[in-house]
């Protein structure tokens, strides 16, 4: 089986690799040189991820859509955006400073609120960064994972700008990542003022794809395909692997207090509460596919699948309840906001609600 997330990625690079094969042709605009289009339907088309920060609540998508409500969701606006590459993930660190990632190799910086962004790191020169951390680590390091990593870098450098991001998050205003396919992982000590590339700096030989990195339990960890997570060894300045129970890919991580969270197809969902040594198959009561999670300011933390379904845990995820909606539908991403409420993005665009269990 494949996930929905899965194929999109498939589709997305397999489009992107045909666009700019047939960048030669009469007429052809890059959409890292164009501005996304305003658009009155923007808050109603596929939305990808969504955060909170105070009173603002941000989601972006399609296009380079990015939507942004200063009154908790009452009422939306859509913020000019410098580029018109799909994004796929959006982290705010405070209530101004945020960042957002997607195609092409994105990353978008904003330090008001979402209401104006500005290109921080494109794949242009993403691709660059990537091939110049394995030359360096190749000059010094003759080993067969070494050479590996270079004949690597040097295709994905050789194949253009269009590997994506897929997730990014800041331990504050200045420290943060990014991860994306093929073993993306960028890093930046400076708010983004520049980004460094921790390509080289992985457990993971077969490049498998990396969904999303999120602190939990006292650790920062990634979660990727084929049942691969990754935890950070702070000391070695590098994610190291964690074997798990599961060959299925995990598409997060979220905090849920004394234990970590990863969760992914076919409603799989595993906790550790010893830094990934040991794990426990969790039932959250989904079936289809979970793609996105939160945790709210009160410590409890909600699942969302695929399909549109809800539940929450308020006991470090041992249990979980269903939550009711009244009108369920496909999501992609989920906030907690204040006041027990969440903000959900899906096909259908964003919406905040206010759910019972």
């Amino acid at each position: 089986m494949v996930s929905g997330r899965s194929r999109r990625l498939g589709a997305a690079l397999a489009a992107a690799a045909a666009l700019y094969a047939g960048a030669a042709t009469a007429g052809y605009v890059d959409v890292l040189d164009t501005p996304a289009a305003i658009s009155p339907l923007a808050e109603h088309t596929l939305l990808e991820s969504v955060a909170g920060s105070g009173k603002h609540v941000v989601a972006v998508g399609q296009r380079g859509h990015i939507v942004v409500s200063r009154d908790h969701g009452g009422h939306w606006a859509q913020a000019a955006v410098p580029v018109s590459s799909d994004l796929t993930s959006v982290f705010f660190a405070d209530e101004r400073h945020g960042w957002a990632v997607g195609h092409d190799g994105v990353i978008l910086a904003s330090t008001d609120g979402g209401l104006s962004w500005r290109v921080q790191l494109t794949g242009r020169k993403a691709a660059d960064l990537l091939l110049a951390a394995a030359e360096q680590r190749a000059a010094t390091d003759s080993s067969a994972a070494a050479k590996k990593l270079l004949a690597e870098a040097r295709r994905q450098h050789d194949q253009g700008p269009d590997k994506p991001f897929l997730d990014v998050w800041f331990a504050d205003a200045l420290n943060g990542y990014a991860v994306g396919a093929y073993n993306l992982v960028f890093h930046t000590q400076d708010g983004g003022a520049t980004w460094e590339s921790w390509f080289d700096r992985t457990d993971n030989p077969r490049f498998l794809n990396l969904y999303a990195i999120r602190p939990a339990a006292g650790e920062v960890y990634i979660a990727g395909e084929g049942g691969l997570v990754l935890k950070l060894d702070a000391a070695a300045q590098r994610f190291r692997a964690v074997p798990t129970p599961y060959n299925g890919s995990f598409f997060g991580v979220v905090d849920a207090g004394t234990r970590a969270l990863v969760f992914g197809l076919r409603g799989s969902v595993y906790a550790t509460g010893d830094g990934g040594r040991s794990w426990e198959k969790v039932d959250a009561g989904l079936a289809a596919s979970v793609v996105a999670a939160a945790r709210g300011r009160d410590g409890h933390v909600v699942l969302a699948d695929v399909t549109g379904r809800l539940a929450e845990s308020e006991d470090d995820a041992r249990t979980f309840e269903h939550v009711e909606l009244a009108r369920p539908a496909p999501l992609a991403g989920i906030a907690a906001l204040d006041g027990g409420r969440y903000a959900l993005v899906g096909p259908r665009g964003v919406s905040v609600i206010k759910a019972a269990p």
